[in-house]
């Protein structure tokens, strides 16, 4: 049986970067405009202090301008805020990103909702979420947005594709079916209450797995020749069959080994939708900052 191609999605985000450093250099020269990005980072977090730094230094790399705000752990609601609103104001700055989580005092939906939907890079606030939903242009979740060039690129035309979408959360699952109904796909939205799910999944000609239980989606479950694309980042123990030492290895939602045998195509974890993310990330800025300008569409 023929194995399923491997979606490169570091390869893709390279030349994505690219091409994105190129419209900021053209942007610089025929505007005197310089899209900027400000991440904010409250705590310390591990995970998100790597992210953090993974995004400040891909945006200094495309030639942006780059700002990161580090607040400690005990930063009140009402400061993350204030800080928020100078932002919101800050002509220097298109793109404003609150690294989730927050400690446990902060309102996650606070936060968004402070977040100008003109400067929302992440695609996470209402006025977002409902342009998108009604087919109107928006800020668009980096994530869906990366695996929709990932399945363009492997599959040209997705009208009339039909379409699973495991998850349903509003920075993964919701935009994503929302993005593939605007491509024309035929799309169900699955979850943990779903009945049958390996039968509903099983119609599917592109899978997209979001749901963050690890490798769940097995062989049975994929009609042979489908696409599948696995959003899961999830650490196991490392199976060497010797005592590891606590190591951990990165896998998917999608029992890839497997999988990968029936699949026409199949993103890898790590190395598949991951780095489309911050590459996506530069995107939303880049079009951010020449709406705010009046550049282009």
């Amino acid at each position: 049986m023929t194995q399923a191609a491997i979606i490169d999605g570091k390869a893709f985000a390279a030349r994505l970067r690219q091409t994105i450093a190129a419209e900021v250099a053209a942007l610089k020269a025929e505007h005197g405009l310089t899209p900027g990005l400000a991440v904010v980072l409250v705590g310390e977090d591990p995970a998100s202090q790597v992210y953090v730094r993974s995004k400040g230094e891909q945006t200094l790399e495309a030639g942006m301008h780059s700002e990161t705000h580090r607040l400690p752990a005990e930063t009140s609601q009402a400061e993350l805020l204030a800080l928020v609103e100078r932002l919101n104001s800050d002509p220097a700055v298109h793109g404003v990103l609150v690294q989730f989580p927050v400690p446990d005092h902060i309102s996650q939906a606070a936060v968004v909702a402070a977040i100008s939907p003109d400067k929302d890079v992440d695609g996470l606030t209402v006025a977002n979420a409902g342009r998108l939903a009604s087919g109107l242009p928006a800020l668009t979740p980096c994530t869906p947005t990366g695996c929709m060039m990932l399945l363009r690129d492997q599959l040209g035309e997705l009208s009339g594709k039909r379409a699973v979408v495991i998850g349903r959360s509003n920075l993964m699952g919701k935009p994503m079916a929302q993005l593939l109904l605007a491509a024309d796909c035929t799309v169900t939205i699955a979850h943990s209450r779903t009945k049958d799910l390996p039968a509903v999944v099983r119609e599917a000609d592109i899978v997209v797995a979001a749901v963050g239980r690890p490798q769940m989606v097995k062989a049975d479950w994929v009609k042979p020749g489908a696409v599948v694309i696995d959003v899961g980042i999830n650490r196991i123990p490392k199976d060497d069959g010797q005592e590891n030492g606590g190591k951990t290895r990165l896998v998917g939602d999608v029992a890839f080994d497997e999988v990968k045998a029936v699949a026409s195509a199949i993103t890898p974890v790590p190395g598949g939708v991951g780095p489309m993310t911050i590459a996506c990330l530069l995107a939303n800025t880049v079009l951010a900052a020449k709406r705010l300008n009046g550049i282009g569409e």
